[in-house]
């Protein structure tokens, strides 16, 4: 399997698993505060998925808020539909407890 599938698949795995999820960050009036990308970043490392919710902006300003996000946070983004983004960075080592992948059995 090539690299380019796998990455296909992956991110169709973890489409269907962000469809179970709510939206933990709320991106505010403020943008992309530090506070912001620090609480996402403890969330990704908490939870390894996480949704986001960017209410303001055009489509353009979401995704590009989207992709700041990720770039700061060193994750990825998974999915970007609407005002909701699905971020994943893997953790090496997850809380089973708290790790939306080891939750719904990924």
């Amino acid at each position: 399997m090539s690299k380019k599938s796998q990455e296909r698949e992956l991110i169709k795995e973890l489409r269907g698993i962000g469809h179970r999820l709510n939206p933990i960050i709320i991106v505010g009036a403020n943008g992309l505060s530090p506070t912001l990308i620090e609480e996402t970043a403890r969330a990704l490392s908490d939870h390894e998925l996480i949704k986001v919710k960017i209410p303001a902006g055009s489509a353009d300003e979401r995704k590009e808020c989207a992709n700041a996000l990720a770039e700061a946070t060193k994750s990825m983004v998974a999915h970007h539909i609407g005002r909701m983004v699905l971020l994943y960075r893997k953790n090496d080592e997850p809380n089973p407890k708290l790790s939306n992948l080891v939750r719904f059995g990924f």
